[in-house]
């Protein structure tokens, strides 16, 4: 017997819609992937309104030059944001504009020849200037001369970048924000980066190595102290695995979101739909997923703003 189906309701034409209304009126359309945000919307404020859940963000790609950086900031500091996994670029971006720098969009009449010839590195339409990072890398220097003898062989990653986020002054980055809330910070390919390229040419004239091992034993105990755990991830790749398969401990994640361009025919991470996870036992059998397919700097502030909302 054929059961009563529901019909898409359009969405409707109305001047100043609210974002929430927006996520509501494509949540209530029910299909392709205005139903998928609509429906992770109302997982993340799952997420956000219960306590029980310890909520990681992951990151992949740019997400902090690409203008998601004080959103992020917000969702640590009002409390919403329990762990960030991040690549070590974004870590290194936000740096950048906490010690003064910037990020640009390109010159449409600038090829990359130009770009390089005149101090720039580019990113897709964006752009940094040398200049900024030689500002980065004197003061990554200065603060690794200045930790404790004790703490120059002993830290993890995520002590590391909490140490260095209590020296911050601008209160719109992200790793200060963190650091003043205790959120940690879990950075698995902090090597992969120009912040750890200067921890290695630091540590051919200096005693200075890093405990990654340690940020494991700190993520276990906190997986296990916790009561359901939850995820909204952008991007695949390591951060995604590093996420899902801390969560092992537990049998996976309660609830999780991912917003993603990758697809699954190749059979990578960043493409594997969720229900994948189930059977790696990183998501829970009955656990409640949505996979967003977009631009994560399009659809992330779409969904936090409908489910804040």
């Amino acid at each position: 017997m054929v059961t009563a189906m529901e019909k898409v309701n359009h969405i409707p034409a109305k001047a100043n819609m609210s974002v929430d209304e927006l996520v509501q009126a494509m949540l209530k359309a029910g299909v392709l992937g205005a139903g998928r945000l609509g429906r992770a919307a109302g997982i993340v404020r799952r997420m956000f309104d219960d306590s029980d859940y310890f909520t990681f963000l992951s990151m992949s790609g740019p997400m902090v030059p690409g203008g998601l950086r004080e959103l992020i900031c917000h969702l640590v500091d009002i409390g919403h944001i329990d762990a960030i996994v991040t690549s070590g670029a974004n870590i290194v971006h936000d740096l950048l504009e906490a010690y003064g720098g910037a990020h640009y969009r390109v010159p449409t009449e600038k090829n990359d020849q130009e770009l390089r010839e005149a101090g720039m590195g580019r990113i897709a339409d964006l752009f940094v200037y040398e200049k900024d990072f030689e500002v980065f890398e004197k003061q990554i220097y200065g603060f690794l001369d200045g930790l404790p003898k004790d703490k120059m062989t002993t830290l993890s990653p995520s002590e590391f970048i909490k140490e260095l986020g209590m020296t911050l002054t601008d209160d719109k980055s992200i790793i200060r924000q963190a650091a003043i809330k205790g959120v940690p910070i879990f950075s698995p390919g902090l090597m992969d980066s120009m912040l750890g390229f200067h921890m290695y040419t630091y540590s051919t004239t200096k005693a200075f190595t890093m405990d990654f091992v340690k940020d494991l034993r700190i993520l276990g105990s906190i997986i296990k102290e916790s009561k359901k755990t939850a995820a909204i991830m952008l991007g695949g790749g390591l951060t995604k695995h590093f996420t899902m398969g801390s969560t092992i401990l537990r049998g996976g994640l309660d609830l999780a979101v991912q917003i993603t361009l990758d697809r699954p025919e190749a059979g990578s991470l960043s493409g594997a739909p969720l229900k994948e996870g189930v059977s790696w036992q990183k998501v829970q059998a009955d656990a409640n997923y949505e996979t967003v397919i977009g631009d994560a700097t399009i659809v992330f502030p779409l969904l936090i703003l409908g489910a804040l909302s």
